[in-house]
Order: structure tokens, then C-alpha cells, then sequence
């Protein structure tokens, strides 16, 4: 096993008497059914249906003073507190930026294909507040953690410590988009990111921010851009270099390691160009799409029998 402390992410507490009905009614998953030990992969939203901070939320023992605390990209964490207490108005929650104390060290099997194990209870109180990443099996699972502590979870977990950049080249290789390199917030609806493939939206909940939006897009079938994973040979694409076939633009590039990248990819416009025989390129970079396991939408060249 593996153990990298993620430097890029922050941590957000919101506690209270009505902290789980609060976020339940702003978030795109159900916190209602939150357990203690477990974590939901949610966004907040514009009324208009784009992510304004996509995190997970995790609920910490009761003998630990509770409460929810929340995994989020340490770029969001001013953002995001500062919607959730311009939501809160009489709700009788507390919502406090814990990311200069508190940070997030991801562990995970060396196989990309298998899932880290999870502590058992004795042993999550020793390690910090750890949960089981919710997107997919083999991401692993999560700590939140004094940062100074980080070296003694790893080693709790039988993990050994590794550089931040492993972990990012793991998340790239299984083909999980990341907000920031990948899309960019504020611009980007939750089926463009794949939270609809990767729990991230609940579709049987009552409603929250942007909700209408969202549902449209699922029943209507209507979104043509996605994240999704590419092949490609020799040096990396920068981030943010144009996709395109011919003289057509079809998107762009996003994070890169070790010969696979994530793609922000128009995907009507790639199946055209895949019809034609064209190849697609960034730059002088020739690049291939890759159908990951979880995604369960149509890819460009394959029939409606392949969904």
C-alpha cells in the first residue's frame, strides 16, 4: 500500500444541531443516510446547475464531538464557506476553515484494479477521522489528519509514504477528473465532470441547489461534453492544450502522467471526426480515448447495444 499527503486539498467542518438536515437539503448527495466511518462524494451548485466546490463529506464519531467535516480542494475552501454560511441563515450550524490544522492523506494498493483495506475502528481513532473514498474501490481511502501526523498514519496503515504526485498519476490512470486542471469551477455541470458515473449525484433525493438543472440534463440525455480518460505517446500535453481533429477544436487537455491524461472533450464532435477517419491530436501529441470501467455512458465510435 501507498500513502500520499495531498497538499492541494483542505478541510471544512460544519457542526450543529442542524448540520446533516443542512447539507442535506444544498448538496447533490443524500446525508440523511451518512454513517459515521463512511463519506459521500457531493457538490455545491449554482441555482443554474454548475459546481461551485465539488468535496466529500464525512461524519465523525459521536465520542468525538461529531460533526461533519468535509474533504474539498483547498482553492474552493474560502468559496465554499462562504456559501454554506450565506445559506445557513436561522439554521443552527457552524461552519469553520480547519485547513490550516487539519489536511488529507490518501492511501491506496499499488494495483490500480484493488481497494486499499479499511482500518478497523480501534485503529481509525488511532490514525485520524478515515473513510473509504467513495468514487471508486481502487482510489482507497482517505484521512483527514494534522498534517505532522501523516508519516505515523502511513505507517499505521502498513502504507508506505510516497510523494503527492503518485497518487495524482494513480487518479489520472484510472481516469478520475479533478477540479482545477480538469474543469474548471463555476463552469462546469456535475455530468460534465462524471459525478453522475461516480456517485456524486443522487438522483432519488428531494431537492437541493440546481437540482432542476441537473435532473434535466439526466432525463434529457443532454450532455455532450464530458471527462474522459486518453492514450497518448511520448511527452505529455501541456494542460490546457486544445484536442483537435483537422482544423476542429474538440476540447482540451487536462492533468497527464505517465502516458494517460483527462480529456474535457466535446463527444458528438468526437464521434464526427472518429466517422471520418480522423485522428485525434494535441498539439503534434496523437491521442486516443479510453473507456474506464465505471463509465457507463456511450463513448464515440460505440453502438447504443455497448451502453
Amino acid at each position: 500500500m501507498k500513502a500520499a499527503l495531498l497538499p492541494d486539498r483542505g478541510v471544512i467542518k460544519v457542526a450543529g444541531d442542524g448540520a446533516r438536515n443542512f447539507l442535506h437539503g444544498l448538496v447533490t448527495a443524500d446525508i440523511l443516510e451518512l454513517k459515521s466511518g463512511a463519506a459521500r462524494f457531493c457538490a455545491l451548485l449554482t441555482p443554474q446547475g454548475k459546481i461551485i466546490a465539488d468535496f466529500f463529506v464525512t461524519e465523525a464519531p459521536a465520542n468525538n464531538d461529531g460533526g461533519f467535516f468535509l474533504d474539498v480542494p483547498r482553492e474552493r475552501t474560502a468559496a465554499l464557506v462562504e456559501k454554506l454560511n450565506l445559506y445557513k441563515l436561522r439554521a443552527k450550524v457552524i461552519v469553520e476553515d480547519l485547513s490550516d490544522i487539519l489536511g488529507v492523506l490518501a492511501a491506496w494498493n499499488g494495483n490500480e484494479a484493488s481497494q486499499a483495506a479499511v482500518p478497523s475502528e480501534d485503529a481509525r481513532e488511532r490514525i485520524g477521522l478515515p473513510y473509504p473514498d467513495p468514487r471508486l474501490a481502487a482510489l482507497g481511502m482517505r484521512v483527514m489528519l494534522p498534517p505532522h501526523l501523516a508519516a505515523a498514519a502511513a505507517s499505521g496503515l502498513g502504507a508506505t509514504p510516497v510523494a503527492a504526485s503518485e497518487y495524482e498519476a494513480h487518479r489520472i490512470a484510472l481516469g478520475i477528473p479533478s477540479g482545477g486542471p480538469d474543469f474548471s469551477y463555476g463552469d462546469a455541470f456535475p455530468h460534465e465532470t462524471d459525478m453522475d458515473q461516480l456517485g456524486g449525484v443522487d438522483f432519488a433525493k428531494g431537492c437541493y441547489v440546481g437540482q432542476e438543472v441537473v435532473s434535466r440534463m439526466e432525463h434529457r440525455g443532454t450532455a455532450r461534453t464530458r471527462a474522459v480518460p486518453v492514450d497518448y505517446d511520448g511527452a505529455a500535453p501541456e494542460t490546457g492544450a486544445a484536442v483537435s481533429a483537422g482544423d476542429r477544436q474538440l476540447g482540451r487537455v487536462g492533468s497527464a502522467a505517465a502516458g494517460r491524461a483527462i480529456a474535457l472533450l466535446r463527444l458528438d464532435r468526437v464521434a464526427d471526426a472518429l466517422a471520418n477517419g480522423e485522428a485525434l491530436t494535441s498539439g503534434n501529441t496523437p491521442i486516443r480515448l479510453v473507456k474506464p470501467d465505471w463509465a457507463r455512458f456511450r463513448f464515440p465510435g460505440e453502438s447504443k447495444a455497448a451502453e
